[in-house]
């Protein structure tokens, strides 16, 4: 029987913990035979929006006036006439004129964001990839915890996705502390993680978001590696 009332679910003025047992599914504007379940938003204080869309066979997704960048979690989709499947990911700068199509059923975790410039710095453009063909990088020299950055480290572009693999036992090597905000989605195994003042176990599926300077920290537990898909603003 269900524990009535009961969820590792928790919203803070610094972070939210969403578990899948309280999302909620909803199209949003311009999507046809697709629903969201959408993460975070500026209703809650963050400065972008992550969801995950829920693709029928056929379903699509319009364009939007911002940023937007995609994560492949299953199924395939085509967009700009390429066919993206499990841990392929897109780059739209803001006003793109591409339509994301489902070929099969699929999901796929999003971020939206509205752009900013820098003086003399130009705007980036459209890009696709695959996770699984960059090199990861330690962090900070630990072989146990791998970096695959998404995005080009480059002044063009105002935040950063990056996937962060743990083996089981792997930490990250300080609490950490600063200007930048966060939003995480765990897409394999799980651990701990310290948010704010408060410690929660979290899984594959859970998603969380970062306020600038909440505290943060996490431990991988259990016998198969941890993963998770990480946004951060950068360079301005």
């Amino acid at each position: 029987m269900r524990s009535l009332g009961q969820t590792r679910s928790a919203n803070r003025s610094d972070h939210i913990l969403q578990t899948p047992d309280t999302f909620v599914r909803a199209p949003l504007p311009g999507m046809q035979k697709a629903t969201a379940i959408v993460h975070v938003a500026p209703a809650a204080g963050a400065r972008f929006t992550q969801y995950t869309a829920e693709f029928e066979a056929g379903g699509s997704l319009v364009p939007t006036s911002v940023q937007r960048f995609l994560y492949v979690l299953e199924g395939e989709l085509e967009v700009e006439g390429a066919t993206l499947v499990s841990d392929h990911y897109a780059y739209f700068p803001a006003e793109h004129a591409a339509t994301v199509s489902a070929k099969s059923a699929a999901r796929v975790a999003i971020i939206e964001k509205p752009y900013q410039p820098l003086p003399g710095v130009s705007v980036p453009a459209f890009f696709t990839g695959r996770e699984s063909e960059i090199a990861g990088t330690a962090l900070m020299g630990d072989d146990a915890l791998q970096v695959c950055a998404l995005v080009p480290d480059h002044p063009s572009f105002d935040f950063a996705v990056n996937t962060m693999t743990y083996l089981p036992g792997a930490t990250l090597s300080m609490v950490e502390m600063h200007v930048m905000e966060h939003g995480l989605l765990m897409l394999a195994g799980g651990g701990v993680y310290r948010l704010g003042d408060f410690w929660y176990p979290v899984a594959e599926g859970d998603f969380i978001w970062m306020a600038p300077f909440c505290p943060q920290w996490f431990g991988a537990l259990g016998k198969t590696p941890s993963k998770y898909l990480i946004y951060k603003d950068w360079n301005r």
